[in-house]
Parts: C-alpha cells; structure tokens; sequence
C-alpha cells in the first residue's frame, strides 16, 4: 500500500435514532469514503476511508460538524511484517 492510498475505519456513535438521518448524510461524502455500515457494538455506524492522510484527516473532521454525531474513533490500517 502506498502512503498516498491508505485506509482508515472511522466508527462513529450518534444521538439515538439518528443512524439513518447520519447514513444520508455520509453518503452525499462520496469522494474518499468508500463504504458505510449500520453496526452494532460501542458505534452506531462504520465508515471505511480511502485516500491520502490529509483527506482522511479533512473527512473525520468534517464528520464532527455533523449535529447528529456524537463521537468518532479513526483506525488507520497500518502495514506489518509478520515474517509469515
């Protein structure tokens, strides 16, 4: 994977019975965010991020511009060797 093509899992909990009113929003954010999920467990909804850092970054800050979203947690993939 290159540095400019990195992906990032941002789970993010909203204010009760908000999921679908966030989904609609998150999917007018087409440009790096690649999938949303309606999950169960501490997030309300997943969204998986492709893009550079900075638009990683840019996104999950704009994510918390929404009223509805109450927090956000990013997981940026990372590459390890694992000698296998």
């Amino acid at each position: 994977m290159h540095i400019l093509d990195m992906r990032a899992l941002c789970l993010i909990t909203v204010k009760p019975g908000k999921a679908d009113t966030v989904v609609e929003i998150l999917k007018k954010k087409r440009k790096i965010v690649k999938q949303i999920m309606v999950v169960t467990g501490r997030a309300d909804i997943s969204v998986i991020l492709q893009g550079n850092i900075d638009e990683i970054n840019g996104m999950v800050i704009d994510f918390k511009k929404i009223k509805d979203i109450v927090t956000t947690e990013t997981l940026i993939e990372v590459e390890v060797n694992l000698g296998w």
